[in-house]
């Protein structure tokens, strides 16, 4: 990520082309685009402005459905404002989705610590966006004892500030999984027998 902020000039950069190129066909209104990359505002407006100059971004007054959340409540509304949405003609976008969706959250230990604190792990999986198998139904398992589904859903969400897209896990007791797996449950043979990345296995599941 160190490099990518080097070559694109700043973290909050990214995050939004990451936003906009994993979601091509959507406009995002200012809001919708801080909450997403969990960045103010303010600074979110000043790298929209660069990004319009360079013909990245395309700028339109639009009337959609926004979804807001507050004290946990979701709720849906129509909004009307300036979207922003990606322009398909850029002539680089290419090497500029090629560079950026594939430079996504590296799935070595640095991932492992970001769930240290919500329970016992056993199990980590990753696979889908972690690997850029863009077909697989799962991108993240996470398994333990004692797991804190909302720290869990936390860390997932800083994750998809970062990465520009919504990640779809699954996370099981360590018994629950382990009866799933003894039925063949259909979800957890896709991830396990699918394309993945193991980063922690306490649990013996990867063949030796």
């Amino acid at each position: 990520m160190d490099t990518l902020n080097a070559i694109f000039g700043s973290l909050t950069k990214v995050k939004i082309l990451r936003l906009f190129l994993f979601n091509p066909e959507t406009p995002f209104l200012l809001s919708e685009i801080a909450y997403r990359t969990q960045v103010p505002s303010s600074a979110v407006k000043k790298e929209l402005i660069h990004l319009v100059s360079a013909d990245i971004l395309r700028k339109r007054v639009v009337l959609k459905r926004v979804e807001t959340k507050s004290r946990d409540k979701l709720s849906v509304k129509k909004a009307r404002g300036s979207g922003y949405f990606l322009n398909m003609k850029f002539p680089h976008l290419e090497p500029l989705k090629n560079l950026l969706t594939v430079s996504s959250i590296s799935a070595d230990e640095s991932l492992v610590k970001r769930f240290s604190h919500v329970g016992k792990l056993k199990l980590m999986i990753v696979a889908g966006v972690f690997i850029q198998n863009w077909d697989s139904r799962v991108d993240l398992l996470l398994v333990g004892e004692g797991l804190n589904l909302h720290k869990v859903e936390h860390v997932i969400r800083g994750l998809e500030a970062e990465i520009g897209k919504e990640i779809s896990y699954s996370s099981f007791e360590t018994q629950d999984f382990e009866y799933r797996m003894g039925i063949h449950d259909r979800l957890v043979r896709d991830i396990v027998d699918g394309p993945h990345t193991t980063l922690l296995d306490r649990l013996g599941i990867e063949p030796q």
